[in-house]
């Protein structure tokens, strides 16, 4: 068993007692990380995000899977995760296929917010990804469609009513947030003018869905998480693939047609008895990762 990196730094020539105790409950930690081998974990962060927001969720994953590789990324960091999502896909997945080709038993992905779309990005359009558990946490996976705090600091002059005017051209689809807004009264225009989101639930035709649907299904687990109270994600149970029908009414996942035609495989992880939803009130969007509750109820489990 190799020693981890710590434990090698904090190895001394002279060790008081205290010491020895602690070197030994490091290399404890090592060898049970290595006896049962987690798999190492990936954290892609969300919108104006950046690496150091995950401070928490880190300290649970050691806490709770000690030894356990995780890596979380300054790609794409605040202003930088407006780019299209496309090109974050490929940034990402150019900085994560390296920690899956050394990782013979796989990897789980953690993908928070509008991660958990760059996320299913990825998963789509790699075909030899080796994810086991794909944890989505508080992702708007079928849309956005809602006036948060977010949309009235990036689009001043718009209200979710009209944002479509600009969202669906060339231009705004160069902003990420326009990837994935998804408008219950102009579907036809989302359907026609959608570069992300509509190619990945085939809502648009895309000559490479059966090869997607394929790649996506390599995963293990699929485990959505989300809540009532999140307060950004609109509607909230687009999290776990519900959204509106044209009266704001929210059908949700079983009833979507997306997951009645198993368009990319929702149903398929169902019947399989890989598909795990997860709710949890009182919890807003921006403490998802740094709510021990959430993890210990939602997400530890899966990161075996």
């Amino acid at each position: 068993v190799e020693p981890c990196g710590y434990f090698e730094e904090l190895w001394k020539p002279e060790i008081t007692s205290c010491g020895l105790a602690l070197l030994w409950s490091l290399f404890g930690a090592c060898l049970v990380a290595a006896v049962i081998g987690y798999k190492p974990v990936v954290i892609v962060h969300g919108l104006f995000d950046s690496s150091g927001a995950f401070v928490e969720l880190l300290r649970f994953i050691n806490q709770s899977h000690p030894g356990t590789n995780v890596s979380v990324f300054d790609l794409f960091d605040r202003s930088s995760s407006l780019q299209p999502l496309w090109k974050q896909v490929e940034g990402f997945k150019a900085a994560i296929y390296p920690i899956m080709q050394n990782a013979a038993n796989g990897v789980h992905f953690i993908c928070y917010s509008q991660g958990g779309l760059i996320c299913r990005g990825i998963l789509s359009t790699l075909p030899d990804h080796n994810v086991h558990s794909f944890i989505s946490l508080s992702s708007p996976q079928a849309g956005q469609y809602g006036d948060t705090n977010y949309l009235k600091y990036l689009f001043p002059q718009f209200m979710k009513f009209n944002l479509f005017h600009f969202c669906y051209t060339s231009v705004g689809q160069r902003i990420s947030i326009c990837n994935f807004w998804k408008d219950p009264h102009h579907m036809d225009m989302y359907m026609n003018s959608s570069d992300y989101l509509a190619l990945l639930n085939s809502e648009r035709t895309n000559p490479n869905s059966t090869v997607w649907k394929k790649n996506f299904l390599r995963i293990k687990k699929l485990v959505l998480i989300g809540g009532p109270d999140d307060g950004v994600i609109t509607p909230w149970q687009s999290s776990q693939f519900g959204f509106y029908d044209d009266n704001e009414t929210v059908v949700e996942i079983k009833d979507q047609d997306l997951y009645l035609r198993d368009v990319f495989g929702l149903k398929t992880l169902n019947a399989r008895g890989d598909l795990f939803l997860c709710s949890m009130a009182g919890v807003e969007h921006i403490n998802w990762h740094s709510n021990y509750t959430v993890f210990n109820t939602c997400i530890e489990k899966w990161l075996v």
